[in-house]
């Protein structure tokens, strides 16, 4: 029995597969944005969004996305972009200014000399994040109390969560990330980080589509030894040698069970197992061997 070869199908052609691939990107982070607010609770009807707008890849895709999905929204929210203009030498201040009135997003620039303050007062060489955040976060907090905003838009994302969990882990001896929603220490303000599901690679490609104006970071970019870049460095290396590597942590940050952990003021250890109800030795007599000695006398 003969058989006829059937034709190969003609290929796609590239600007048609490049096409596609740009609708599903786009489609992959209104998806992923939409199920980390519906998971944390982020939005809520009649909300005030502050967007937090620093220029980076980040925060264009984080106010980009929220833009798309506010039209078909179940709730009405508002959303503000706001920018803090700390100074920084040749700073383009115009780029901003331009791109959202292109957008017809109402915004406010604060102007406040930060830059000046952090080369002041950090020691040459060392690291200036720190203090730079410090200062940005108040500025920020102060406008959003003034203003009367209800949510604090931040751009991290899902590869800055990972490596915050590493920087706790590695250099501060604690199991602590940087939560998709979380209410500052004064209890004014809630903050949320809309894109805590999306990759970073995945906002560097959406980023270079859509053409966003990218205001580098003049302050901070040339600080190479800096802890975080070890970590996303070592980050880097892991996705390499076993891709979806990051994507697990990051999955594993959401399903903690501490009775699997150390911590007995999140897990009750001291009553697991225990045959009776008497109470158990102080610690300190353990340490100090007294409890076995009080035994002895008995």
């Amino acid at each position: 029995m003969s058989t006829t070869p059937l034709p190969l199908l003609e290929p796609q052609p590239r600007a048609r597969r490049v096409a596609h691939e740009r609708v599903r990107l786009a489609k992959r982070l209104r998806h992923q944005v939409g199920r980390a607010i519906a998971d944390f609770g982020m939005i809520e009807d009649g909300d005030k969004v502050m967007v937090c707008l620093s220029g980076g890849k980040d925060s264009y895709t984080m106010l980009d996305i929220l833009l798309q999905l506010r039209e078909k929204a179940p709730v009405r929210f508002e959303l503000h972009a706001v920018n803090l203009d700390q100074k920084q030498p040749d700073f383009p201040a115009h780029v901003l200014p331009a791109y959202l009135e292109s957008l017809g997003v109402p915004y406010t620039i604060l102007e406040q000399d930060t830059y000046s303050v952090v080369k002041r007062v950090v020691p040459e060489g060392k690291t200036l994040c720190s203090l730079c955040s410090r200062l940005r976060r108040g500025a920020l907090y102060a406008h959003a109390e003034a203003e009367g905003f209800t949510k604090i838009a931040l751009g991290h994302h899902r590869d800055d969560l990972v490596a915050t969990f590493f920087l706790n882990l590695f250099f501060h001896a604690k199991l602590a990330g940087m939560p998709p929603k979380l209410r500052s220490d004064d209890g004014k303000h809630v903050v949320i980080r809309p894109l805590a599901y999306v990759r970073e690679s995945d906002i560097a490609s959406y980023a270079e589509v859509r053409g966003f104006p990218i205001i580098p970071c003049n302050l901070c970019g040339s600080q190479e030894n800096l802890q975080r870049k070890q970590v996303q460095k070592m980050m880097a290396e892991w996705e390499a040698q076993t891709p979806g590597r990051i994507e697990n942590i990051a999955r594993a940050l959401g399903d903690v069970r501490p009775s699997q952990l150390s911590d007995a003021t999140l897990f009750d250890f001291l009553n697991l197992g225990a045959r009776g109800t008497m109470p158990l030795p102080d610690a300190h007599a353990w340490l100090s061997g007294d409890a076995r000695d009080d035994a002895d006398d008995a």
